[in-house]
C-alpha cells in the first residue's frame, strides 16, 4: 500500500508511480481527473519527457487507469501542448495521433470539446525559428483535450459564467435587433433576457508569470528545486467549477507541484495528487497553511542522503 506523504482537509498527497496509486482508487469513483503530463519536447527537462514517436504507446497505460477511476459521467481533462520536429521548423503530430488513440471507435473516451490556453507571456521559441531566422511566430497556444467516458459527462457552464462586458451591458439595455441575420442565425426576443453572466468561450487566457508566490519563497527559502513546469492556476480552476461539484473528486496523476490539489482544497473538492519526484511533492506542501515545514522536516533526509 502506498501511503501519501501529506494530507489536507479534503486531499492527499502522493509520492509514487501513478499507475501505482491508480490501482488502489476503486472503480468507478472519481469525477474529474485534470493533469499535465510531460510533453513530448525535443529538450529533454529535468522532470522527465518521452519522445514524440513513442509518446502514444508511453501514455496508453496511463488512459486505461484514468477510464477505469472515472465514474460513467466523468471527465479527463489532459494539457498537452505541442512540439517541434528535429532540425526543421515543422510540427510534430504526436498529440493529435494520441486524441485520435483516445478517441477513436475502439478507444477509451468521447472528445466532449477541445479548449485552448493562450499564454501571452510565451517565450519566443524555439529560437531558431523564431529569433534567428525569423520563419516562424511564437507558439503560445496549447491545447486542452475535454475527454469524457461517456457522451454525456456532468457539467454545467452556469458555474463558470463571465461578468458583462460594458458593450454586452449597453447592448441588454438597448434591446437586440431581432430577425435574421446574414449568417443564418435568427435573433429572437429571448436573446435580450438578463442571465447571471455571459457563457465563456472555449480559449483560456492566462500567463505563467508568477515568480513570487508561497510556493516558489518556500523553495527558495529551503532550497527545493522549483519545478520548471507548474500548472498555471486558472486552467485547472475553470473546469474544477466547470465540471464537478463540492466534495467531488479530483485528481492529477502528474501533479508536479500540485497546483491542481491548492486549488481543489480552495473549492472545497476532494483530491489525489500524485508526483513520482519526492522533492516536488515536498515542495508542493507549502502550498498548504501549516503543512510545508512539518513535512519538509519530516522527509528531508531523503535527498540529504543522496
Amino acid at each position: 500500500m502506498v501511503s501519501p506523504v501529506y494530507e489536507t482537509h479534503f486531499g492527499k498527497a502522493y509520492c509514487a508511480d501513478c499507475l501505482e496509486v491508480l490501482e488502489t482508487v476503486p472503480q468507478g469513483s472519481v469525477d474529474l481527473v485534470i493533469t499535465s503530463p510531460p510533453f513530448a519536447l525535443r529538450r529533454k527537462k529535468s522532470y522527465g519527457n518521452v519522445s514524440a514517436e513513442h509518446y502514444c504507446e508511453w501514455f496508453w497505460p496511463f488512459a486505461q487507469a484514468i477510464r477505469r477511476v472515472l465514474k460513467p459521467n466523468g471527465s479527463f481533462v489532459l494539457d498537452i501542448g505541442g512540439s517541434w520536429n528535429k532540425g526543421e521548423p515543422t510540427r510534430t503530430l504526436y498529440h493529435f495521433d494520441l486524441l485520435l488513440k483516445l478517441c477513436s471507435p475502439k478507444g477509451l473516451f468521447h472528445l466532449a470539446q477541445e479548449f485552448y490556453w493562450y499564454n501571452p507571456a510565451k517565450m519566443p521559441a524555439p529560437a531558431q525559428w523564431v529569433t534567428i531566422e525569423r520563419v516562424r511566430v511564437k507558439d503560445a497556444v496549447n491545447p486542452i483535450w475535454w475527454l469524457a467516458k461517456s457522451a454525456r459527462p456532468k457539467a454545467s457552464n452556469r458555474r463558470v459564467l463571465k461578468p458583462y462586458t460594458k458593450s454586452m451591458e449597453h447592448l441588454l439595455a438597448k434591446g437586440y435587433n431581432q430577425g435574421p441575420r446574414p449568417s443564418g442565425h435568427v435573433i429572437s426576443n429571448k436573446w435580450g433576457k438578463r442571465q447571471k453572466g455571459s457563457i465563456p468561450p472555449n480559449v483560456i487566457i492566462a500567463a505563467n508569470t508568477k515568480s513570487s508566490d508561497r510556493y516558489m519563497k518556500a523553495c527558495k527559502e529551503y532550497k527545493l528545486e522549483v519545478h520548471p513546469a507548474r500548472f498555471v492556476d486558472a486552467i485547472p480552476e475553470f473546469f474544477i467549477k466547470f465540471l464537478t461539484r463540492k466534495g467531488d473528486i479530483v485528481l492529477d496523476p502528474f501533479s508536479g507541484s500540485n497546483v491542481v490539489g491548492e486549488v481543489a482544497e480552495r473549492l472545497q473538492r476532494r483530491w489525489i495528487s500524485v508526483e513520482i519526484n519526492r522533492i516536488y511533492v515536498v515542495g508542493s506542501a507549502f502550498r498548504f497553511d501549516g503543512l510545508g515545514e512539518i513535512v519538509y522536516q519530516r522527509h528531508k533526509s531523503y535527498w540529504k542522503k543522496e
